[in-house]
């Protein structure tokens, strides 16, 4: 999956100095305009993200871990065997299981995995394989970094220009020379990421109450 996402870069123009152009040989004061102009450059979601977990329940706190660590332990193994896979260790929760009467009947632990890759072919061999012991959380595509950082660089550039210009139109309209006196870059934020799917269990936590 390859949608393009839009990255945008403002160029708010603090102090554009209009000026006559013999300025520099009269008292007229320079009049200050604001103004502001904005680009944006596709970038591919080109990098896959996945998170898959392991799960367990025991009397104690101490009796999932035992089988989470060994899951998430060989569940490393295997996607290091990937070298153009990345997997990172995610976040580890335990919390007690109630039952009734709220009395605590026993204890859930869950461990995360983060895999990241531009070869998707290789990320999606790698779940079929891990799905054997570990759950899929979430599959999502979203702009590399290298990818980001490029889109952002020409909505830059893009984005000059456009400022440039219509500084030059308003100049030009009023019969005045110019000049910038303060340019300040800002970017809209980062892209959004496009969930390719997730757990049951994900999507009751987000469903109204």
């Amino acid at each position: 999956m390859n949608v393009p996402v839009a990255l945008r870069n403002a160029l708010p123009l603090l102090a554009l100095l209009l000026a006559p152009p013999a300025l520099a040989a009269t008292t007229e004061r320079a009049t200050t305009i604001d103004l502001a102009a904005e680009a944006g450059r596709p970038a591919a979601n080109d990098l896959a993200r996945a998170t898959v977990f392991a799960e367990a329940t025991g009397a104690t706190p101490g009796e999932p871990g035992k089988r989470v660590n060994s899951l998430i332990a060989d569940g490393l193994k295997m996607a290091r065997s990937y070298g153009n896979v990345r997997v990172q260790s995610g976040a580890t929760h335990t919390h007690p299981v109630y039952g009734k009467g709220n009395r605590i009947e026993g204890w859930r632990m869950r461990s995360d995995l983060t895999l990241e890759s531009t070869d998707t072919a290789a990320l999606s061999e790698l779940l079929g394989k891990l799905q054997a012991t570990l759950g899929v959380a979430s599959l999502s595509m979203l702009p590399a970094a290298e990818t980001r950082r490029k889109a952002e660089t020409e909505a830059t550039l893009d984005a000059l220009a456009a400022f440039r210009e219509r500084a030059r139109v308003i100049a030009d309209a009023l019969g005045k020379s110019f000049r910038i006196r303060h340019l300040t870059v800002s970017s809209s934020g980062r892209p959004p990421v496009m969930p390719i799917m997730r757990s049951p269990a994900m999507a009751a936590d987000a469903a109204p109450p």
